[in-house]
């Protein structure tokens, strides 16, 4: 009971302090700072605590520069979600700045949002370790992202080399913005050549075709992985942000006719937990019950690396298979050393090589049943008798010699 009653503790820790918690925070810091930034759009002045040390032309900029921040952490989190590191490091960055920028306004749900920066900086530090990931960015990625940069800088600064020849460019800014919005192609009208310089229009006429092949490019490069994965988690895979967010977890390898009952038995008690099964017409049925799914071969390395066996607390098989629940318990065996894998074997001659792979506890569903049948009929007065044939067994097969191969 002691153990059990510990247990539960350290799950529930595990939810309001693990990394699922810290991204969720964090998505609400982003969200908060987006709202206070957008009430405090037109505000000139500050009247928060900061307002006496805080320069004008910061005061000037802090209503929009809330919501630029808030989006900026939105990223942040979606990269989270992929455990990145990079998005880790950002997102400790942004923190402090959303807390300034909140002590720097005077809304209702700027003192919240302090709060919140301050929790979640926290909650971060105490989950380094999930957010390992590099970005992996294929060449054509890269490539994309270097050409929409180079042709910002290029418009940017060409536009304010021969800013007496556009009107309503003077600074810098001017600049950069005349070339956003020419390169995306919004257009607005307000910037544009001097009618009587041709090397105005010239120019301007480069920036339109290099600005806007350069965002085509980087848009259809970039979105496509994102979408892409959207289909594969539709198909019931999960995405890499779902999987890299599991710790000490279930990992339940195949799906049998045990795997209702353990997948419902397991969501009764609020485990984390994942399904990983080649089958993908079984897949989709468990991803409709709305189970954690990955689609792959469970008797190899990547996708139980994938599902985060070197994190999970267990791993349960219990396929109609025993011979490819006695591969995927070698492989995760080999995996993680210390994770305790429970197997249902189907055959009992073939429990003690289940346990020669690697299993902890092999069960035999047939045995179990055939015991609590018997018990069930018996009454009281069976169940001392059905208790010691139990253990009999049990000692039997612990003591007998196993030859290995």
């Amino acid at each position: 009971m002691a153990r059990s009653e510990a247990a539960g503790r350290s799950r529930w820790v595990r939810r309001l302090f693990g990394p699922r918690a810290a991204v969720t925070l964090a998505g609400l810091v982003a969200l908060l700072s987006v709202a206070t930034g957008i009430l405090n759009i037109g505000s000139t002045s500050v009247s928060g605590p900061l307002a006496e040390v805080i320069p004008p032309t910061v005061q000037q900029a802090v209503g929009f520069t809330g919501a630029l921040t808030g989006f900026l952490m939105l990223a942040s989190v979606a990269g989270l979600r992929r455990g990145l590191r990079a998005a880790w490091y950002s997102t400790l960055v942004l923190l402090p700045v959303t807390a300034l920028q909140g002590l720097a306004q005077s809304n209702v749900v700027s003192y919240p949002l302090v709060g919140l920066s301050v929790v979640s900086v926290l909650l971060l530090l105490l989950n380094r370790r999930p957010f390992e990931r590099d970005i992996d960015l294929s060449t054509t990625q890269v490539a994309a992202l270097a050409a929409i940069v180079g042709a910002q800088v290029y418009g940017t600064a060409g536009t304010y080399a021969l800013r007496e020849e556009f009107t309503n460019v003077q600074t810098l800014t001017d600049a950069f913005y005349y070339t956003l919005v020419t390169a995306s192609t919004v257009g607005y009208g307000d910037v544009a050549p001097v009618p009587d310089s041709d090397r105005a229009t010239l120019f301007a006429i480069s920036v339109i075709v290099v600005g806007t092949a350069s965002f085509a490019a980087a848009l259809g490069t970039l979105l496509t992985p994102a979408i892409e994965a959207r289909l594969a988690n539709a198909l019931g895979n999960m995405s890499d942000s779902q999987l890299d967010l599991l710790d000490d977890h279930l990992i339940v390898v195949g799906v049998g006719d045990l795997t209702a009952p353990i997948l419902e038995e397991v969501a009764d008690l609020g485990e984390q937990f994942v399904v990983v099964t080649r089958d993908p017409e079984r897949a989709q049925r468990l991803r409709e019950r709305g189970y954690e799914v990955l689609t792959a071969d469970p008797t190899e390395d990547e996708p139980l690396k994938r599902a985060g066996v070197e994190r999970a607390r267990a791993l349960v098989a219990a396929t109609e298979d025993d011979a490819q629940d006695a591969l995927a318990v070698l492989a995760a065996r080999e995996l993680n050393p210390g994770l305790r894998i429970v197997v249902s074997a189907t055959e009992r001659e073939n429990e003690k090589k289940l346990r020669r792979a690697g299993a902890d506890e092999v069960l035999s569903p047939a045995a179990i049943g055939g015991h609590l049948l018997v018990l069930s009929a018996l009454g009281e007065e069976g169940m001392s008798a059905v208790a010691d044939r139990i253990l009999g067994t049990e000692e039997a097969d612990e003591s007998e010699e196993v030859d290995l191969p």
